[in-house]
């Protein structure tokens, strides 16, 4: 468990410059994994009514839970999903996809990361 405290915009680098203003990411914890060269990274993202998180990918899983609200969620790769409050999704390593909260209140997400050691959590597409 992290011993200090959360610290918002986990994405790191430029992308948590381009997504500061847009949502919160809290990061909840950040570890080590026992799986050689990865780190585990479990984050709080808040997404205010109508607003995207932006396309981007992650240099690793991505395995979420929708804490509360409506979002829906575009990947690169498959069909667009709705998700409610209580539904989980996995995002595989590297695929593009897009967050957006569709109200009416703001969506909350939890998220752990298994990512590269060293990468950043999150990298917006360009």
């Amino acid at each position: 468990m992290n011993d200090s405290a959360p610290t918002p915009d986990v994405a790191g680098g430029q992308a948590a410059d381009e997504l500061r203003g847009r949502l919160t990411r809290t990061e909840i914890q950040h570890a080590p994994s026992s799986i050689p060269g990865r780190d585990i990274v479990q984050v709080l993202t808040e997404i205010p009514v109508d607003v995207s998180s932006g396309w981007h990918h992650h240099p690793g899983e991505e395995v979420g839970y929708i804490v509360a609200g409506k979002v829906r969620m575009e990947r690169e790769d498959a069909t667009t999903q709705i998700l409610n409050a209580g539904d989980g999704f996995l995002i595989p390593p590297g695929v593009p996809h897009n967050a957006t909260d569709l109200g009416p209140d703001t969506g909350r997400m939890l998220s752990t990361y298994i990512v590269e050691t060293g990468e950043p959590v999150a990298t917006l597409e360009r």
